[in-house]
């Protein structure tokens, strides 16, 4: 018999979309009800089952209905989405979701995330168009040739870079841009191809797990729980420090037995993916003028796109346009003709086409726990769970609690404010401070990103053709190491 295959990514998810349809028909339905406020009006909207009428912005109406927020943080704009309200739960009639709604959960997943899929393909073209110059692989071997013999530094400082990114402005889906310029470097450095990819993912992700100033996750979560988002402070500082050695540590035992003895490596014999086959490194010790300038171009593009998004409020379209500009202003310097410019652009975007429709598929599982309408039971049962415990068991519980639901809802911002005002309303009743009770969110959430698969693990294995199965050989041991940290450090620093 031949041996059993992990699935695709593909597979994978569309076994989740119907997991989660599954859910829909086990799970009754039902919903919090819900405010936003209206600055237009200066109101809160406030959605119940079946009604929705408005009341005045006063912090009586946030105080009346157990919402611990200050009528600022709405005022100010710093909570756009509509939040939950505690103590409103009401199942609802079943909103099941049968074979049609699981055929176009995927389909409704790329529409909704088509600004993320457009950014990919342009990426994926711009690289087309750089890696036709040959500048990449002169580049790499003169990187290599420099760092001989002190190749765990790409670790060490990549890494930290990446946990800051994460930490400080909350970099995650950008990091598919740094695939195709890192995994060069580090497979002619000797490592393999789980080496490049622990390094962008666990680095970018321990710096979102213990956010300092990500508004994304830790303000927008501290708002949503009415805490100051500077409190706690200290507790994730700590957490960043430690959870970056221990990744530092971890990474590089791994990347140095690998680099020794090659056939020990977890991804031994897989092949390279068509975007980097064509990429091997050329040893050289000097570049020329025009190679220089080449390469010049292709790193100031990638630290344009942190600049703009770290400090010009640049979203999807911005990067998209920066690349599409980056990929021409490349065109130019090597005096490529339209038609070649046109194929290389084309040929790169194809690439990575695959990641591009894993994005959209893992965005169609939202699709159907909407429609169903079971989040919101989720929820109810999850807080009906940890609703007097004692604080010793509460926060690791709700550590773990968050991370089962980021299965469900992979967006750190549509967590917090689904999930804040309500698990934040219990903090006071256990007897747990609130930043703990965010701590706890971002701790439990940042520990399931490292292997759920709706979230962004998927399409950044797809970058370097690595399985799922392969990704948990690798990761799991790291993964029970962190939730043991962390799970300690929240009851620590509570007491």
């Amino acid at each position: 018999m031949k041996k059993l295959k992990f699935p695709t990514p593909y597979t994978v998810l569309m076994l989740v979309i119907i997991l989660a349809a599954g859910l829909t028909f086990l799970l009754p339905s039902g919903a919090y009800s819900s405010l936003l406020y209206d600055k237009s009006q200066d109101v809160f909207v406030i959605q119940t089952a079946d009604s929705s009428y408005t009341v005045p912005a006063t912090q009586e109406a946030l105080d009346s209905r157990g919402i611990s927020i200050q009528l600022s943080k709405f005022k100010k704009n710093k909570i756009k989405k509509a939040i939950s309200i505690p103590n409103t739960y009401l199942a609802q009639q079943g909103h099941p979701q049968g074979v049609q709604a699981v055929l176009f959960a995927p389909i409704k997943g790329i529409y909704d995330s088509i600004e993320v899929i457009l950014f990919v393909l342009v990426l994926g073209g711009f690289i087309g168009v750089f890696n036709s110059s040959g500048a990449l692989n002169m580049g790499v071997g003169y990187l290599a040739h420099l760092l001989k013999g002190r190749e765990g530094i790409l670790i060490i400082l990549l890494t930290t870079l990446l946990a800051l990114g994460g930490t400080s402005f909350g970099l995650a889906e950008e990091t598919l841009a740094f695939y195709p310029m890192l995994v060069p470097i580090f497979l002619a450095a000797g490592y393999d191809l789980i080496v490049p990819l622990a390094v962008i993912y666990i680095g970018s992700n321990v710096g979102s797990m213990a956010s300092t100033t990500n508004p994304f996750a830790v303000i927008i979560a501290s708002d949503a729980a009415g805490v100051d988002w500077t409190s706690g402070l200290y507790v994730r500082l700590t957490a960043l420090v430690l959870c970056v050695l221990i990744s530092i540590i971890y990474i590089i035992r791994y990347a140095e037995k690998v680099k020794k003895h090659p056939e020990k490596s977890i991804v031994y014999g897989v092949a390279l993916p068509e975007i980097y086959a064509s990429n091997t490194a050329e040893k050289t010790t000097g570049l020329k003028l025009s190679t220089k300038i080449e390469l010049l171009v292709f790193a100031l593009s990638f630290i344009v796109m942190i600049v703009g998004v770290s400090q010009w409020e640049w979203w999807f379209g911005e990067m998209t346009a920066l690349f599409l500009v980056a990929a021409i202003a490349i065109a130019v310097l090597q005096r490529c003709g339209e038609e070649a410019f046109v194929q290389h652009f084309i040929a790169g975007a194809r690439d990575l086409l695959g990641v591009a429709f894993i994005i959209g598929i893992a965005r169609g599982v939202s699709f159907i726990l909407n429609d169903g309408q079971i989040s919101g039971t989720i929820l109810h049962y999850a807080t009906d769970l940890v609703q007097g415990m004692s604080p010793i068991l509460f926060l690791p519980m709700l550590m773990l609690i968050f991370g089962v639901l980021s299965l469900f809802i992979a967006s750190s911002s549509g967590m917090a404010v689904l999930t804040m005002p309500i698990i934040g309303s219990l903090a006071s009743v256990v007897g747990v401070e609130g930043h703990s009770v965010v701590s706890a969110y971002l701790f439990g959430m940042g520990v399931m990103a490292l292997i759920t698969p709706t979230g962004l693990i998927l399409p950044s294995l797809a970058m370097v053709n690595v399985n799922y199965r392969q990704w948990l050989r690798f990761c799991m041991p790291l993964v029970l190491i962190f939730a043991v940290v962390l799970m300690c450090l929240l009851l620590i620093t509570n007491n």
